[in-house]
């Protein structure tokens, strides 16, 4: 059974930061592309950014120089640190794994930030 478990998320202040992450289990994870993406209510779900099974990394512009995905396989597990965090990305985050055509994804974590 897949699992990618969500944690980190929370109420922060402007300014603040935040590391998202997102633990998976039964999956090889050394080999699943992983991301973070964003999604308000009402809204498509959106890219904040992801990392290749060999480590190259890929952000929408809304968190290059903010944010930072890394990724550590020997814990399966990926992470989302989140600096200088605006109002605006307060979100739910949620987690993917892919792997060719499969995907699967956690069940979120709410992140809001305080103006």
């Amino acid at each position: 059974q897949v699992q990618l478990v969500e944690s980190g998320g929370g109420l922060v202040q402007a300014g603040g930061s935040l590391t998202l992450s997102c633990a998976a289990s039964g999956i090889i994870f050394s080999r699943y592309d992983m991301g973070w993406y964003r999604q308000a209510p009402g809204k498509q779900r959106e890219l904040v950014a992801t990392i290749t099974s060999g480590g190259s990394t890929n952000y929408a512009d809304s968190a290059k120089g903010r944010f930072t995905i890394s990724r550590d396989n020997a814990k399966n597990t990926v992470y989302l640190r989140m600096n200088g965090l605006k109002p605006e990305d307060t979100d739910v985050y949620y987690c993917k794994a892919k792997y060719n055509y499969i995907n699967y994804w956690g069940q979120g974590t709410q992140v809001t930030v305080s103006s």
